[in-house]
């Protein structure tokens, strides 16, 4: 490890790497491995003081600076930046009685759940549990019960955070309420959040897991499914996916190698509540696999069924006014059975319920008004690879007739700063950018996630 004579630095107690130091990729490397980070340093944080001496040390050389956990949101190479990783603040502390979690910034949802579960309470986490906390709510958060609770942004009490100046700030809707909505919805873009404390949910079983059907039903369950989704009770959440599974001996028989359709479902209502909800679906084609089930809450990935290994991939997301069966119809084109796609998956989610609702405490989430949600992915890997980033965008092109006005940053994919601005409404756009600007006129933080400055 490099040694370094500058008076932050040295007081840093985690590594503090250069490319040519040992160790140095393995700190700068995320969960999407084809984006290959090159900061100018890498400093692995152990503390919120060494976060600010990073900070410090950047603003004072002219360095721009970014922050990864686990790197699911890495879609920049972070040329000429400070990278501060904070994979080393991972601890989770649960309070029974309060019914809250206070969380580190290094921190994944699979520890909360954990953590949680044995008290009957649960996360807003997504839809995969390996997925960074921090990341994840200040960027809204939305998962499987989101149509019932809101973002995980929503359910935020206080941070954390480290801002432009170098400063370790405790945040709530007290101390400065500014602050407090804007970085609840606008990311890193306001300084890196070194602690997080939020509301957990009284909830420790849900119905739920997934309905796999063949590719040559497709066009007849998603068309079943965009009229049946709407009308679900909130206690209820959906997705549907277009999934070309790979020919992995880990996955189930019956899926591997082939285009399937997969039906996700979380219902937080009884099971035979749940399965007279399902039915309608259940009856469009016979199953190629069935795993619906009531489960404990710590089993909630099995709704997804995420990969857990870092992979190299290329994404876009796209929200949605409405989902006529026109717009179906495009999407099949695109990425149905007989497209010959290269993309490995296409999602859409159905909004509303709660996600449509402020909170009590409003904050700086985009894409509350939208009908759906659209998330296409490929997999940068075989003899497509290169025709992947049309793909995925050509899905948002397709739909965008029925784009709504506000997107979803989690899900936005690969963006520059002014496709970034354009996720929020101008009202909700300008106060941000104001705040921003105020807590950070150099644009020390215009990474990952940009803003324009």
């Amino acid at each position: 490890m490099t040694t370094f004579v500058d008076a932050d630095l040295a007081s840093i107690a985690g590594p503090v790497l250069t490319p040519a130091d040992p160790g140095y990729a393995a700190e700068v490397s995320g969960f999407n491995v084809a984006i290959r980070a090159s900061p100018v340093l890498a400093v692995g944080a152990t503390s919120t003081d060494d976060v600010a001496a990073a900070v410090r040390f950047a603003a004072r050389t002219g360095h721009r600076v970014a922050v990864q956990a686990t790197g699911h949101g890495l879609n920049d190479a972070l040329d000429g930046a400070v990278l501060v990783s904070t994979r080393r603040l991972a601890g989770v502390v649960v309070d029974p009685a309060a019914r809250t979690a206070r969380v580190q910034a290094g921190a994944v949802w699979r520890q909360v759940i954990d953590a949680a579960a044995p008290h009957g309470l649960a996360p807003l986490n997504g839809s995969a549990s390996g997925v960074g906390v921090v990341g994840f709510t200040t960027g809204g958060g939305l998962g499987p019960m989101s149509r019932r609770f809101g973002f995980a942004a929503d359910h935020v009490r206080r941070f954390t955070i480290v801002t432009a100046d170098g400063v370790a700030r405790t945040v709530d809707e007290r101390t400065d309420p500014d602050l407090f909505w804007a970085v609840r919805g606008g990311k890193a873009n306001l300084g890196i959040v070194t602690e997080i404390e939020f509301g957990l949910l009284p909830v420790a079983r849900f119905h739920g897991g997934g309905v796999f059907f063949a590719a040559d039903a497709a066009a007849a369950v998603l068309h079943t499914w965009r009229t049946w989704a709407p009308t679900l009770p909130d206690d209820a959440s959906t997705s549907i996916a277009l999934l070309q599974m790979p020919p992995d001996p880990a996955l189930p028989a019956p899926l591997r190698g082939r285009y399937v359709v997969h039906l996700r479902f979380c219902h937080l209502g009884t099971s035979d509540e749940g399965d007279r909800l399902l039915a309608p679906m259940r009856a469009v084609a016979p199953a190629v696999m069935d795993a619906v089930a009531e489960m404990p809450y710590a089993a909630i990935d099995a709704v997804h069924m995420d990969p857990t290994t870092p992979l190299p991939v290329r994404d876009r997301g796209i929200t949605l006014d409405a989902l006529p069966a026109e717009a179906v119809d495009a999407l099949l084109a695109q990425a149905g059975p007989d497209a010959g796609s290269p993309l490995t998956m296409v999602e859409i989610r159905v909004m509303g319920g709660a996600i449509s609702r402020e909170p009590l405490s409003p904050n700086a989430v985009s894409g509350r008004e939208a009908a759906f949600s659209v998330y296409a992915l490929g997999v940068l890997a075989g003899p497509a690879v290169a025709t992947i980033p049309a793909a995925a965008d050509g899905i948002a092109t397709a739909l965008s007739p029925w784009a709504a006005r506000e997107g979803l940053l989690n899900f936005l994919g690969p963006a520059d700063a002014e496709h970034v601005a354009r996720q929020w409404g101008s009202h909700t756009r300008d106060r941000l950018l104001r705040i921003a600007r105020r807590h950070d006129p150099a644009s020390l933080f215009a990474t990952n996630v940009p803003l324009p400055s």
